[in-house]
């Protein structure tokens, strides 16, 4: 088992033995540095190998890493490393550096004798960040325990065996990449990690590498689906491709399958519980997010009550796997309802299947009406000449609220002709007052996109 491999990046492999000694010579070097079990340990690192090696030296430790996106700049890092209370940092980014000494991840790694520490469940093994889409972000703890947890059901869900291949080209700084490397590892899997994420590069490790399972967040599936050359690629190693992070857009997915013959399935999970929902692998339902693996209950906006069967609602979730709270300590006031994680997302379960409408924070209010920006995006996608669009409100005298588009597209429309398309399907009170044409919509890597930044955009236009 320790030779076998499980690890590629570049032109460099890795068996699991290799991995653990890694991993082992780096926690020598931090013990030097004064490393000390139930510190923390800011990470800010490029998708590479020495990520890995890192947080499991961390670990070794018995540390905690707190996790810091490679892409944030200087006032993001401050505001980490100051509510995490980070004591050191690893990593190869000079922002990091300039903040605090960091032990640099170019310097070489003399490989060490791994040792068998099991950390107590209850203590912290890593601080990840909340996406920020509404202010600055949460530090989210998740314990071993906890972690545990998420990596077993994620392990069921995926369906991963020791004979699975994936690649990585999402940050692992996220969730979604940190669960996958850790799955990959627990399963016994094989993982090619990516420096950066690249189209042609990715379809051809599929190919190459005889690929398992593809995670596709949004701009990844849409970079597929537009790919002019998509059906020159050997893809047939496939099992699925997993959508993740953001609701399914079923006209991208439903052209990737038509040009490659390979299906989708759907999952849902958050920073603070990383697995809620996963479509099973036969029979996936790409309009749902799948049917809920830990309890998951639909409550009233309004009570807080339960509702009933197939009424819409804000989605709890009671699991193990759920964060152990959130820093600053004050922002976990309304993190959880009597032992309950409320997501704030608004669905409904629909025979056992889980359905997402939208964001409690994100829908907007026009006159008293509730109106899900999912719902006029799922419309507007729906048109072929649109490639990507985000709606959002603003605020308006008259109603409250008005609903606003920002619309990417590939050929030419004007605003009018999709307001009449929106106008054929949904209630007036959904129609956009504005619709927007962008070269492009600001999103997070994980494919969710940033309103908050699009109503300063659009602000700042509208004051011209």
């Amino acid at each position: 088992m320790s030779d076998v491999r499980v690890l590629a990046f570049e032109d460099r492999i890795y068996t699991r033995s290799q991995v653990d000694a890694l991993s082992a010579g780096l926690a020598r070097t931090l013990a030097s540095r004064g490393v000390k079990a139930g510190q923390r340990v800011a990470l800010m690192s490029s998708n590479r190998p020495e990520f890995i090696f890192a947080v499991h030296a961390v670990w070794q430790l018995g540390a905690s890493a707190v996790l810091i996106s490679p892409a944030w700049k200087a006032a993001d890092v401050g505001h980490a490393l100051e509510v995490s209370r980070a004591e050191h940092a690893v990593g190869d980014n000079p922002v990091l550096a300039d903040l605090m000494p960091m032990l640099s991840l170019d310097e070489p790694v003399d490989p060490g004798e791994p040792t068998a520490v099991q950390p107590a469940d209850d203590s912290d093994a890593v601080l990840v960040f909340s996406s920020g889409t509404t202010g600055m972000p949460k530090a989210v703890r998740h314990t071993h325990g906890s972690l545990a947890v998420s990596i077993r059901h994620w392990r069921r869900a995926l369906g991963l065996t020791a004979v699975d291949r994936m690649q990585i080209v999402t940050p692992p700084s996220h969730i979604l990449g940190l669960l996958n490397i850790a799955t990959v590892l627990d399963a016994g899997a094989w993982m090619r990690l990516h420096r950066r994420f690249d189209i042609d590069t990715m379809l051809q490790h599929i190919q190459d590498d005889r690929i398992t399972v593809e995670m596709a967040v949004a701009p990844i599936a849409l970079a597929i689906a537009s790919h002019p050359r998509l059906e020159s690629f050997d893809l047939s190693s496939l099992r699925y491709i997993m959508w993740c992070a953001t609701p399914v857009t079923t006209s991208v997915a439903e052209s990737i399958t038509r040009r490659t013959g390979v299906g989708w399935i759907s999952a849902y999970g958050t920073s603070e519980v990383p697995v809620i929902a996963c479509c099973p692998r036969e029979g996936a339902r790409l309009d749902t997010v799948g049917r809920p693996i830990p309890p998951v209950r639909i409550v009233s906006t309004e009570t807080g009550e339960p509702v009933d069967p197939g009424a819409v609602g804000e989605i709890e979730v009671r699991s193990d796997s759920a964060m152990a709270g959130y820093l600053p300590a004050d922002a976990n006031a309304d993190a959880f309802d009597d032992g309950w994680y409320r997501t704030g997302d608004i669905g409904y379960l629909d025979d056992g299947w889980l359905r997402i409408t939208d964001r409690l924070k994100e829908m907007v209010k026009v006159r008293g009406f509730q109106v899900a920006p999912a719902e006029v995006e799922s419309v507007l996608h729906g048109h072929p000449a649109v490639r990507d669009c985000a709606v959002f409100g603003v605020p308006d005298d008259m109603g409250g609220e008005a609903v606003i588009a920002a619309v990417v597209i590939d050929e030419p429309i004007s605003a009018d002709e999709l307001d009449a398309l929106i106008a054929e399907k949904l209630a007036s009170y959904k129609r956009p007052r504005d619709i927007v044409f962008m070269p492009e919509i600001p999103r997070l890597p994980s494919g969710k996109a940033l309103r908050r930044v699009l109503k300063e955009q659009y602000g700042r236009t509208s004051d011209q």
